[in-house]
């Protein structure tokens, strides 16, 4: 099997942004801020690292439309709705979440981190699940405008 190299190292950014967040929130448990901050930063880059990929993907070379079966498609289609909902609300609250953080309003930061990272998990697990049906369990589809493998016209 051979998989598409951008979905998978942009897939690999967001795992990583993720596991970083989990270790991010351990280390702020035990009370250790500057390696939180740290932690915190490097899964923010990754985050960035992966949006870069993925854009630059989608304007240069399109989106991969579902190659599934066709009476997966509209549950497909909805979960990857869903998915893009959960990608941008988590990124904004993360955006939020850090300049909250470096501007030291602790009150605030300590607020949405918790949700902000829930969210994040599952932005990332669902991307995860979008990546093993696009790329792995089926063969993509055409590659074409993100309207067209989106919503199908």
């Amino acid at each position: 099997m051979e998989l598409p190299i951008l979905p998978t190292i942009s897939t690999f950014f967001i795992v990583l942004s993720a596991i970083l967040v989990a270790i991010g929130w351990y280390l702020i448990l035990q009370k250790k801020k500057l390696a939180h901050q740290k932690t915190m930063v490097a899964a923010a880059i990754s985050a960035v690292l992966f949006f870069i990929i993925y854009i630059s993907r989608t304007i240069f070379i399109g989106n991969t439309a579902f190659g599934g079966p066709s009476d997966l498609k509209l549950y497909y289609t909805v979960f990857l709705i869903f998915h893009i909902i959960l990608a941008t609300t988590g990124a904004v609250l993360g955006v939020i979440t850090i300049i909250a953080g470096f501007k030291n309003n602790l009150s605030r930061h300590r607020k949405m981190g918790p949700v902000t990272s829930v969210i994040w998990f599952f932005t990332a697990i669902t991307g995860v699940a979008v990546y093993l049906l696009l790329y792995v369990f089926y063969k993509g589809g055409e590659t074409t405008s993100v309207f067209k493998a989106i919503l199908g016209f």
